[in-house]
């Protein structure tokens, strides 16, 4: 999710981050967040994938866990310390057994989730994917909206901007073609038009946002995070590096970084990730405790049209009360 607001402002003496940011007491597998500012209630509020990481597993193909998920969310006053806050109340007459990747942003005068929903719990990755589209009103209670169209059966991980020139776009994650990157343009939020590949490089969980006059994408290529910018959302060059592919310094960041979320502040870009625990100690002792993820947040860094993250510096966040 991408937010653009004076909510967020960083300086000298602002409070820093932890490492991790948030990690999920339940399963210990949160992943793939969306991040939004209520301004009703004063508070940030983070959707994400709560992957059951502590599910015993029958062998080392078997990917139940990664199925069965609901979405967790969590919420904070300052954008640092951050408490669980449950499950995310969503219908499961539209939806599903399995619920990955929110999108939640506030669109048209009310808020807007854009969910992929797997119909069930598999032992493998074969299953049909779709998109599903839900609002509300006060971020706690969701409506049923439409499953999208999008021309396959196996699309997944939904990223939504308003145009500005009118009109909204979504990009997304399209399975049968090779897991390409495509976009479809709307009027109305509800009828999407597929427009095209952005890029046929395999990866997941774009992020599309605007940030110092250009058009920005960052996805998970699976071997740090492919980053990408435009002038006008359609045409696009790709930067030759990967984003947090050489794993961090510090307890809990010790792998690459994953499936990205952004928000925009001004002239200040923040973007939060998840990062399986495969690089530290207990994994050594424990087979299984790759599969746990946490999510940290780092500042991103513009130079010459070029996305730089330094992980392992200290990220200043301060939000303001409004």
């Amino acid at each position: 999710m991408i937010l653009i607001a004076a909510a967020l402002l960083a300086g000298a003496g602002s409070p820093v981050a932890p490492k991790p940011l948030f990690r999920d007491p339940v399963h210990d597998g949160a992943a793939d967040p969306s991040t939004v500012y209520n301004p009703a209630r004063r508070e940030w509020v983070m959707f994400y994938t709560n992957r059951r990481a502590d599910l015993p597993m029958a062998d080392a193909k078997d990917v139940r866990w990664v199925h069965g998920t609901a979405i967790g969310t969590a919420r904070s006053r300052d954008g640092v310390h951050w408490r669980y806050g449950g499950t995310a109340a969503i219908p499961a007459s539209c939806t599903g057994a399995t619920l990955w990747a929110p999108e939640v942003q506030y669109l048209a005068g009310r808020w807007h989730m854009w969910l992929t929903v797997v119909p069930g719990v598999f032992r493998d990755w074969n299953a049909s994917r779709f998109i599903v589209h839900l609002t509300s009103r006060d971020l706690k209670r969701w409506t049923c909206g439409e499953r999208l169209s999008l021309g396959s059966d196996r699309v997944i991980d939904a990223s939504v901007a308003a145009l500005p020139g009118g009109g909204y776009r979504l990009w997304y994650n399209d399975e049968r073609l090779n897991k390409a990157i495509r976009y479809a343009d709307s009027d109305d939020l509800v009828h999407w038009r597929v427009k095209g590949t952005i890029v046929d490089t395999p990866g997941e969980g774009p992020k599309a946002f605007r940030w110092k006059g250009r058009w920005w994408l960052i996805s998970d290529a699976w071997k740090g995070l492919l980053a990408m910018r435009s002038t006008d959302g359609e045409h696009w060059t790709r930067q030759p590096d990967y984003l947090l592919a050489t794993p961090g310094r510090a307890e809990t960041d010790r792998a690459k970084g994953q499936h990205p979320d952004v928000i925009v502040a001004g002239d200040r870009a923040y973007i939060i990730y998840f990062v399986q625990q495969s690089g530290e100690p207990q994994s050594t002792r424990d087979p299984e405790w790759h599969r746990r993820s946490v999510l940290q947040i780092a500042e991103l860094n513009e130079a010459g049209g070029i996305l730089t993250v330094d992980r392992d510096a200290p990220t200043e966040i301060r939000l303001a009360r409004r």
